[in-house]
């Protein structure tokens, strides 16, 4: 049988490689290493687009796809009945979870702030300080699978309150359901998106929600851009009410003029708080791992159900 992975280093990180299994590269859907047949086994490139997709149909002999990411949403419902598709759940959990927290630190301790005033050559101290701190404020984590597990376990230190969120409530794990959100967001100081992006979390974040936020809340978005309606949250932090730090944004990439771009309380980064150096020595043991069950007959982790 072939695998076909999009990485040459990946052939050494996946581990021992059953017998009768031949590693190929492909790096890209246009840029394919042999003919079609075969191929039990692909692990797509990190992030690949929906344009990625139709290549499993022609690759008759499929049966797994291992994704890199955490989110399935470009894979989930679109692959032939005879594909498992399974996501890297575990692979993004401390990258994303320290970006979450870098996100936080520096909005209440306003480096972007001091950034804008270096970049002045401007010593700002008495515009600025004293600053808000993050000890004693009130964190609602929306999403409580392991990155927001890892999540709530790298704040915990910081001495804040924290509440969890999930699809559906486990009381018995003090885990609220987002139903409950409506009670739960007028108290929070910080609102953490850590969902996948589902029919059921697709504008999840719109006009209501925002306006249930407090004044001076802050909107952390480490999930996916349409989860959050950006018209919704363009009027909301364009009158400064609340804040917002955004890896993801819809649309993604974001346009040059843009007005988020210019917003003094939004924070921006590219889509890169999962993109970090142990991300794919990490992500390849998990495909590693997988393929050997695979070949063993054993069943796979991280199967995608419902989109999750």
């Amino acid at each position: 049988m072939k695998v076909w992975i999009p990485h040459p280093e990946g052939r050494e990180l996946l581990g021992e490689i059953p017998d009768d299994v031949t590693v190929e590269i492909a790096p890209a859907p246009d840029r394919l290493p042999s003919e079609p047949a075969g191929v039990r086994f692909w692990v797509p490139p990190f992030l690949a687009q929906a344009a990625a997709v139709p290549l499993a149909a022609d690759l008759p002999d499929l049966r797994v796809v291992q994704l890199l990411s955490a989110g399935a949403e470009v894979w989930a419902g679109r692959l032939p009945a005879r594909v498992v598709l399974c996501d890297a759940r575990g692979v993004h959990d401390s990258s994303t979870s320290e970006w979450v927290v870098t996100a936080i630190l520096s909005h209440f301790r306003r480096f972007p702030v001091f950034a804008r005033a270096q970049a002045r050559h401007e010593w700002s101290y008495d515009q600025v300080n004293p600053t808000d701190e993050l000890a004693g404020k009130r964190v609602l984590v929306v999403g409580a699978g392991s990155i927001g597990a890892a999540t709530r376990a790298r704040l915990a230190p910081f001495e804040v309150g924290l509440t969890m969120v999930a699809r559906t409530a486990r009381p018995t794990e003090g885990v609220y359901g987002v139903g409950d959100l409506p009670a739960l967001l007028p108290e929070a100081d910080v609102v953490v998106l850590l969902v996948p992006l589902t029919d059921a979390t697709r504008g999840l974040v719109g006009a209501a929600f925002l306006a249930a936020m407090p004044d001076g809340a802050l909107l952390v978005n480490a999930a996916r851009g349409p989860v959050v309606d950006t018209d919704a949250l363009l009027a909301e932090v364009g009158t400064g009410r609340i804040a917002a730090a955004l890896d993801v944004t819809e649309p993604e990439p974001l346009p040059t003029g843009h007005p988020l771009w210019d917003l003094p309380n939004v924070l921006l980064t590219p889509h890169v708080a999962g993109s970090v150096r142990g991300l794919v020595p990490r992500a390849y043991r998990l495909a590693g791992e997988q393929l050997r069950r695979f070949v063993a007959g054993t069943p796979l982790i991280n199967e995608v159900v419902d989109g999750y």
